[in-house]
């Protein structure tokens, strides 16, 4: 099967792909040992939200064409699908980036997982960025592209300091 979204279903994944990412974040910083660590994570969660607002205004800036639906879904399964990608985005078959978290995790252990689900919603995004027709807006989501690029840096950072 076939499945085609158009850039209102791919800002919908991202905000949720955020929202998670903001979770796993919080989490982090609830098991962090020190001040330092705790406020550390809780910015790269304010990060997380900050994206997700700008989502939320690129979503709600997309033209009707943009929004129009690309398949004929009458059972609405595209959507179930778009819940489970949004929510996998690269962890088939692994628990998710909250859950995985014990407690027990070095900080340079958080910030590898942070890495690998920052590096995975590139690729998530820039496969489903083949999805999306040019009218349906393909180009703005090389913008969510940039934003994860943008996390990536910040991490990459972050774990060149702990060196």
């Amino acid at each position: 099967m076939s499945i085609t979204f158009n850039a209102d279903e791919i800002f919908e994944m991202a905000e949720k792909i955020e929202r998670d990412g903001a979770g796993f974040y919080r989490q982090a910083a609830k098991n962090a040992a020190d001040k330092g660590t705790k406020q550390m994570f809780l910015d790269l969660a304010s990060m997380e939200d900050r994206h997700l607002a700008i989502f939320q205004e690129m979503r709600k800036q997309l033209g009707d064409r943009e929004k129009e639906e690309t398949v004929f879904d009458p059972d609405n399964e595209a959507a179930m699908y778009l819940q489970t990608m949004a929510k996998g985005h690269g962890w088939e078959g692994k628990k998710s980036l909250t859950e995985s978290l014990t407690g027990n995790e070095k900080l340079g252990d958080i910030l590898k997982i942070a890495l690998e689900a920052e590096n995975n919603s590139v690729v998530f995004y820039t496969g489903l960025k083949e999805s999306v027709p040019p009218r349906a807006g393909r180009d703005k989501i090389e913008a969510i592209i940039k934003e994860e690029l943008g996390h990536i840096a910040v991490l990459n950072q972050k774990m060149t300091a702990l060196k």
